[in-house]
């Protein structure tokens, strides 16, 4: 299934802390060689500051307990630029860290920043220190605190591009420590800066959205409203653009979250549109599955990429996320878009047959004889199908209803005719009781 992989792709539009989750997710289902993912660890951590880290994957993927002598070094450069920073910084730390103090401040930056200066003689140097120690407490891989520090930056910061930094920054620190509720805050904050600002160039701006959705995928399958979430922002017509543009295996979420949501099932079309539209650009099992139902009724196609589908999810670290009920593991949201992508199956056929043999349609949605008689007798009680088993010949019988057309012009006169009556009204009664005050 390493065909199917996206992680290279993905992994040019994130910060280098939010590939690690995914390569966690790699080695955990075996996709590559454990020294291949060792390897890309080492390497992504070579831009961090997470030597300590570095330096246990270097001792597990060689099997000793030595370390570069560079590995020695860097670590103690880090050490001593943290403590140089943590310096720079205390002043503006140790105020915010007063909470009787903090309650000083106020919405105007302007007043924060002479307030400071005048009672406390922090200025603008200790603000920047500040920024440059939350990043830096970032890159050392404490999250928490790099939160908290950017956060209060960005309530003192009047530079509006290393504010927005401060804010990429915050978001990825929420994400990495899986505060969901929070990390959608941040990205709708985002999302307004990236729309609303102006930027130096389109492709920058472009660019911006492109990271902003890659991100979001963090948030989207984690969070318990996410699959609206996801189809809201990847639906704008900005960030579908965007999608088309560059980044076009971003299709495969977008169409995992229209399938497995069944409130959203209006998006289909559209998407199907886009698919059709980009499928010399990218395509996978997941897209080619409803291409195969939707553009060429091609049943026994979308029989065989519904079975591939199943592999893809298993095996993309968003979409294959793995929850332990007692003593077995699940994968909810494959099973979730098993399940609604057989009722896809099965509404298609339905719609283009009226009499259907169960043990075929049984094939098509990869399950037993039994198992698809029962599903379907359930499907048919639950959705007020107007259908019938006939277990005898072991066939569903679709009733048509032939429509009248003469009753529906009847019927639609009617109403036209009712609609008339209370327009006329609406106007007669103003004009009379106009008349009558000027008499």
């Amino acid at each position: 299934m390493g065909e199917h992989d996206l992680t290279a792709l993905m992994a040019a539009q994130l910060d280098r802390h939010l590939v690690f989750p995914l390569l966690e997710f790699l080695q955990e289902r075996q996709l590559y060689k454990d020294e291949e993912i060792l390897e890309a660890k080492i390497r992504l951590l070579n831009g961090t500051n997470m030597v300590d880290y570095a330096m246990d994957i270097h001792k597990s993927l060689h099997g000793t307990e030595d370390v570069p002598a560079d590995m020695v070094s860097r670590r103690a450069e880090v050490v001593a630029r943290l403590r140089s920073l943590e310096e720079a910084a205390a002043p503006l730390v140790s105020f915010l860290q007063n909470p009787q103090l903090v309650q000083e401040l106020r919405p105007d930056k302007q007043y924060n920043i002479h307030m400071l200066q005048e009672r406390f003689q922090i200025g603008p140097d200790q603000i920047d220190a500040l920024y440059h120690f939350a990043k830096f407490q970032f890159e050392c891989g404490n999250y928490s605190g790099a939160a908290d520090y950017l956060y209060q930056y960005r309530a003192l910061c009047t530079n509006s591009d290393r504010s927005v930094s401060a804010l990429w920054g915050k978001l990825a620190a929420e994400i990495l420590m899986q505060n969901w509720d929070v990390a959608l805050e941040e990205l709708n904050r985002l999302k307004e800066i990236i729309d609303s600002k102006n930027f130096s160039s389109p492709l920058n701006q472009l660019q911006n959205r492109i990271w902003l959705m890659h991100w979001s995928l963090f948030i989207f399958f984690n969070h318990e409203n996410g699959r609206n979430g996801i189809i809201d922002l990847f639906f704008q017509d900005r960030y579908l653009n965007a999608i088309q543009t560059n980044a076009h295996h971003l299709l495969r979420y977008l169409a995992t979250a229209v399938v497995v949501n069944k409130r959203r099932r209006n998006m289909l079309r559209e998407l199907i549109k886009v698919i059709q539209q980009e499928q010399h650009c990218y395509k996978d099992p997941i897209t080619e599955f409803l291409e195969c139902l939707y553009v060429n009724y091609d049943f026994d196609g979308a029989q065989k990429k519904l079975m591939e589908c199943e592999q893809v999810i298993l095996n993309d670290p968003f979409l294959g996320k793995r929850i332990q009920e007692g003593n077995f593991i699940t994968v909810p949201l494959r099973d979730e878009f098993l399940e609604n992508a057989r009722l896809l199956i099965f509404e298609t056929y339905c719609r283009i047959h009226r009499c259907i043999d169960i043990g075929m349609l049984s094939e098509k949605l990869n399950m037993s004889y039994d198992e698809a008689e029962l599903w379907i007798m359930n499907l048919v009680k639950s959705s007020k199908l107007d259908a019938r088993i006939d277990s005898v010949s072991g066939t569903l019988i679709m009733t048509t209803n032939h429509v009248n057309v003469h009753e529906q012009i009847i019927e639609s006169l009617k109403n036209l005719n009712a609609r008339t009556y209370m327009l006329g009204k609406n106007i007669v009664e103003p004009a009379q009781a106009a008349q009558q005050a000027a008499r």
